[in-house]
């Protein structure tokens, strides 16, 4: 188990790095998170609903994702309230009040260790991975998801601090401090993230490390620039911002508060012909080549906040200009001339237009759509795949599919070469999808070679196993699971 002194501080990227050795060494990893606080989503094999994070944890296992590699996931609708999807489907909304104090978890907490038992008797060894800090004291008690579940499991358990942001000695030897005896002897070593420089000298520090925390320092990972795993959260999407370049397709993904699957656009990140930025201002997002509205898990609060902000001013200003404007999901719904959310799905009920660019409607339902997906795009013969994860109904008087999904049913709205929208998540992974959104700008850029997104992929998670085992002590990683 891999848990850490704070947030991001490579936890999920650690555990995907380990379930690709394991699988290359010859075993049946699979990896588990039992809560998982995100707006990335994806849609298991069976229709549910699981963390990104843990779906791309374990596609580099080489297994079909499951609900029982997260059983719980907390999807933020507001800066109070989140929606509580267990194992897959979802539990209504809740309060951060009323998650974290009422009943201190215990039933949650039961299902969790359900999932976590299901899991370890069908693949060995079961990577899992925390939530935050292991210390937080005013949390210990309803923890499900950090050493309680490490206790249950018997974990050997690492602990991971990130020394790119400084006081890496008080927050590991304050972190070990504060678990009680039962806790910290499950805790075989010490993970030091993101060094910067010459690792020898850090020698010194890792054994003082070491001598006021009687726990080994397993390995001190560098920081590299490239190896290329997506990022499980969207707090550094606004830092994802450079300026229009010319001689490549400069892409504006709208930066809403409530994004979701914001993963779509990294297959758009690692395009040499691309340059891709997310933005809210408005200048720059009618001088783009390309703007896409992305995913919302509160489509009216986002769509109200572009309205006042001139996001949507700019957006409309830019289809009528000619530039090329597509909308995925909740972006997709924003497109259209209304949305309404009658049952209080994502907040008080009511509705409100869209931005009128497509002429369809939307209606928030109470039932979620999670599904993974293959399609026809455009009436081309090749087949596609991509995924669903929405509540609502978006209707036409005369469709106008963008693609033909698997079982016969129409999806989006094609209303030209440069403008369109879609329900499908990982639609631009595709190779056909992606040349002509990229052509429809009619920009001239220099040839490049065929993309496979997915052969990319894989090749990141060996190149990051690679550097896991370079600079971790892996023989004491595999004797401390054998005991």
């Amino acid at each position: 188990m891999f848990v850490g002194t704070a947030s991001d501080v490579g936890k999920s990227v650690i555990a995907a790095g380990f379930c690709r050795i394991f699988k290359q060494d010859g075993y049946h990893p699979a990896p588990f998170k039992a809560q998982n606080m995100s707006l990335n989503s994806y849609a298991t094999p069976d229709g549910l609903e699981i963390g990104r994070a843990q779906a791309v944890q374990a596609e580099a296992a080489g297994v079909p994702c499951h609900t029982d590699m997260n059983p719980v996931l907390l999807k933020p609708t507001n800066d109070q309230t989140s929606q509580l999807v267990l194992h897959g489907r979802p539990a209504g909304n809740q309060t951060a009040w009323e998650y974290f104090m009422q009943d201190d978890k215990r039933q949650l907490f039961e299902e969790v260790k359900a999932s976590f038992d299901r899991l370890s008797a069908r693949y060995h060894p079961v990577v899992m991975e925390g939530a935050g800090s292991i210390s937080e004291l005013n949390l210990r008690q309803r923890d499900i998801t950090n050493m309680r579940i490490a206790l249950h499991a018997g974990a050997a358990v690492y602990l991971i601090a990130d020394i790119d942001r400084g006081g890496v000695f008080g927050s590991v030897y304050g972190t070990l401090a504060l678990l009680p005896p039962e806790e910290k002897a499950l805790v075989k070593g010490v993970i030091i993230n993101k060094f910067r420089g010459d690792i020898r000298l850090f020698e010194d520090g890792r054994r003082q490390l070491e001598t006021i925390t009687g726990v080994p320092v397993t390995g001190v990972l560098p920081y590299y620039h490239d190896i290329h795993i997506e990022e499980e959260d969207s707090v550094a999407l606004s830092l994802k911002h450079k300026n229009r370049t010319e001689g490549r397709i400069n892409v504006a993904v709208v930066l809403l508060r409530h994004m979701s699957n914001f993963t779509d656009f990294n297959v758009l990140e690692k395009d040499d012909r691309v340059n891709l930025f997310y933005t809210d201002n408005p200048a720059e997002i009618t001088a783009a080549d390309i703007v896409i509205i992305p995913g919302s898990k509160n489509t009216l609060a986002d769509l109200v906040a572009i309205k006042n902000n001139g996001t949507a001013g700019a957006i409309t200003e830019a289809h009528k200009r000619g530039k090329v404007v597509i909308g995925i999901c909740g972006g997709y719904q924003m497109m259209g001339t209304s949305v309404a959310d009658p049952y209080g799905v994502e907040g008080e009920p009511g509705s409100m237009p869209g931005l009128g660019i497509l002429p369809v409607s939307t209606v928030l339902t109470r039932e979620k759509v999670t599904r993974q997906r293959r399609f026809t795009y455009r009436q081309q013969t090749s087949v596609g795949e991509g995924y669903e994860i929405h509540m609502g109904l978006t209707e036409c008087e005369t469709p106008s599919p963008l693609t033909i999904l698997d079982d016969g049913t129409p999806d989006g709205y094609l209303l030209h070469d440069k403008c369109w929208g879609t329900y499908l998540h990982g639609i631009l992974d595709n190779t056909a999808v992606l040349g002509d959104l990229l052509s429809a700008c009619g920009k001239q850029v220099s040839a490049a070679e065929s993309f496979d997104y997915k052969a990319f992929r894989s090749a990141q998670y060996d190149k990051l196993a690679a550097h896991i085992r370079q600079h971790l002590d892996m023989d004491a990683v595999y004797n401390a699971i054998r005991l």
